[in-house]
């Protein structure tokens, strides 16, 4: 991938390698939207940057928030711009366990911590593709991620403020929460089963049987 534009102009602390929240604040959005905007390609299916190989020495902040909903707010305003939100996307690394989760935009220069309500990824489209002759089931993120459910993408449950809510991997150790539209076109695809007060949701992707279970 080219690094052959100029660096984000953001201001940093040598002493110990942060930059304070009101400086970023100012100049993240217009520095990262400049740096990345030559380094991505098309939207949807489009190439991820190497960021397990980027080892950035300055660390940050920055006043951006990834709702529960999937929206992208930055200084207290919802960003408005599709085309940002997907840039700032091809980026989004995370670090630490599920219980404990620190999220980051990066680049080979740099990372800036942002706050994440639940999971960065929001699955609004899925589709049954024929592969060989046999149908896979691909999910696509509302920022153009696109995913096949198998083995390394599986489907989960878990729970957010109290709420089950069904979540398939993504990349880096991300997840993207299903949206309810994608979910009940999944039950539409699958077959329910019911046992010892679960319920379980069967799915066949790529010749392989994949189940979701839910307590009742």
């Amino acid at each position: 991938m080219s690094q052959s534009c100029s660096n984000p102009k953001i201001t940093t602390n040598p002493d110990n390698h942060s930059e304070t929240n009101s400086t970023l604040a100012k100049a993240s959005i217009d520095s990262l939207s400049e740096y990345l905007k030559h380094q991505v390609t098309d939207r949807r299916g489009r190439s991820i940057p190497p960021l397990d190989k980027w080892h950035p020495e300055r660390v940050g902040e920055m006043d951006l928030v990834i709702k529960a909903n999937g929206e992208w707010w930055h200084e207290g305003s919802k960003i408005s711009r599709q085309s940002l939100v997907d840039l700032f996307s091809t980026v989004l690394w995370r670090e630490g366990t599920d219980e404990n989760s620190a999220y980051y935009l990066k680049t080979p220069v740099e990372k800036l911590r942002i706050k994440v309500e639940d999971v960065p990824f929001l699955i609004t489209e899925v589709n049954v593709i024929e592969q060989e002759g046999t149908q896979t089931i691909e999910f696509i993120t509302s920022t153009g991620d696109v995913v096949h459910l198998d083995e390394d993408h599986p489907l989960q449950m878990g729970e957010y403020q109290g709420e089950q809510r069904p979540y398939i991997e993504v990349r880096f150790g991300m997840k993207g929460l299903l949206s309810r539209t994608v979910l009940m076109h999944l039950v539409k695809l699958g077959e329910l089963t019911e046992q010892d007060a679960q319920t379980s949701l069967i799915l066949q992707s790529g010749g392989n049987a994949y189940s979701m279970t839910v307590a009742n």
